[in-house]
This record gives structure tokens, sequence and C-alpha cells, in this order.
């Protein structure tokens, strides 16, 4: 077997990626294995994609409710402009260098 044939079929498994991110994946999937883990009513799961954590939007919002520490994850960053200095909020999943796009035209064409 190839080493891409055997990657492709773990991917397929849910055994992608980092070994922890893997692990914690393969426990999520033994623990619930379908069932909502606000009520414990069991969850119709789609064939493809991530799988179902609630029964339905009515749970999800009580459990959410109920454990807001568990979403408490920063997206959001600070960077310091590459062009001016000042330091700007972003998206973490970006990755930019300039606070404006002034600041881009600036450091892009003008010469000091």
């Amino acid at each position: 077997l190839s080493r891409d044939i055997v990657r492709n079929h773990c991917k397929a498994k849910g055994m992608g990626g980092y070994v922890a991110a893997t692990v914690k994946n393969l426990q999520e999937r033994e623990v619930q294995n379908g069932i909502c883990i606000c009520c414990g009513k069991e969850t119709a799961q789609a064939g493809t994609g991530r799988p179902r954590k609630f029964c339905s939007e009515k749970c999800r919002r009580q459990w959410w409710k109920a454990h807001p520490q568990e979403g408490n994850r920063k997206a959001i960053v600070t960077k310091k402009c590459e062009c001016c200095g000042r330091e700007f909020p972003f998206y973490r999943s970006r990755k930019p260098k300039y606070c404006s796009y002034d600041c881009y035209i600036k450091a892009r064409f003008w010469r000091d």
C-alpha cells in the first residue's frame, strides 16, 4: 500500500491530522456516537461531514447557555502594523501585515 492510500483511508475514518487532535476526535466519536450531548436523545447523522452534537437547535442553544466557558476561545488577536507601528485587531485565520489599505499602499509603492 502506498502512503497516500493509507493517508486517504485514515482521513476518511476521521484519523487525519496531529495525534492529539486525532485522539480527541476518536474519544468524541466514542462518547457521543450519535447522542445529543444536551438531552441524550439520538441525533440524526448525515452520511458526510462533521458529526452532529445536538438533536435540535433548542438543545444547542440550551447547552451553550449552560457552558459559555467552552466557547471562550479568542479568535481575535492584535498585531503591530508594519508601516505605521499602530496595533490593530484581526481574526487569527487571516495574516495581515498592515492596519489599513492606506498603510498597505504606502508600504508597497511609496519610498521614504
